[in-house]
């Protein structure tokens, strides 16, 4: 069924080894299979703790967490957890590892002993989902951060995981590249049903997202959609978050007493409800 959850969390405590602060402090979530799921929190608050436990890269200091019903914990069922969940670091430069785009992305299913022809198949699938295969006999070093960014997502697409999950991808990138990232994971998700978990603290990157999970010292303090996450002013402020420039105009404007709503996130959304304050004349509320 589409909404049964992909990734279950149960508990989850996380603590590093000699640190006397729980990073993670009891975490309970689901996400459901073919969502876009959003994890927002500033340095500090956990969330790419949390990216790492979801690809058993570490694994909880106690609780669980379910990948497709596999305790991530299992040691015996480690590569299945590692093949349902691909993950994306926030350093592209990190997980390129061949001198050419395609062997790039070759590399991870060849050490998987995959047949040459399936190989070479997902390796073309995987470079025209996201835009390169153009570029498929590049050099990775010449290709810009973007560029760089798109050929590691399709490194984890040729593993053909059903989740993935990108820890601050943008991180390192310029606005064009931020763009060029985060269009190629919204389309893996509406156009071939990825679940997408974006680990970000650009508040824009959320809008789009069919939920948003804000993160603060190893918590969720609010989750829904981003509509009614960003509409939270005063909670995210507490936190130290932010909301897109689009909500902190309106609720610039509300201070002021005019009466527009929160829930405009979108450029388009806001520009629509100030022209509609300045057709009824401004009007205080």
């Amino acid at each position: 069924m589409p909404n049964e959850p992909i990734i279950r969390i149960e508990d989850l405590h996380f603590t590093y080894p000699g640190d006397s602060k729980e990073t993670l402090r009891g975490i309970d979530l689901e996400i459901a299979a073919g969502s876009f799921v959003a994890v927002l929190g500033h340095n500090g608050s956990g969330k790419s703790t949390l990216a790492k436990l979801l690809n058993a890269i570490l694994l909880p200091t106690s609780g669980h967490v379910y990948v497709a019903g596999v305790d991530t914990a299992d040691e015996e069922r480690l590569l299945e957890v590692r093949g349902t969940v691909g993950l994306v670091f926030q350093n592209p430069d990190n997980q390129i590892v061949a001198n050419v785009v395609e062997d790039d992305v070759a590399f991870a299913p060849e050490n998987l002993g995959v047949e040459s022809s399936e190989i070479r198949r997902r390796v073309d699938d995987a470079l025209k989902t996201v835009g390169m295969y153009e570029y498929r006999q590049h050099a990775p070093h010449l290709l810009s951060g973007g560029q760089k960014q798109r050929v590691a997502i399709a490194g984890a697409l040729a593993m053909q995981p059903r989740v993935l999950v990108l820890d601050e991808p943008t991180a390192m990138l310029d606005p064009v590249g931020r763009r060029e990232v985060i269009s190629t994971v919204t389309s893996l998700c509406r156009e071939r049903g990825m679940t997408v978990v974006l680990i970000t603290h650009h508040m824009s990157e959320c809008v789009n997202a069919d939920r948003l999970i804000a993160l603060s010292d190893g918590r969720v303090i609010a989750d829904g959609t981003p509509r009614e996450v960003f509409s939270q002013i005063e909670l995210l402020r507490r936190e130290g978050l932010t909301a897109p420039a689009t909500v902190r105009l309106l609720q610039t404007l509300r201070e002021a007493g005019y009466d527009v709503p929160l829930t405009a996130l979108t450029v388009d959304e806001c520009a629509d409800a100030v022209a509609g304050l300045l057709a009824a004349g401004a009007g205080r509320a």
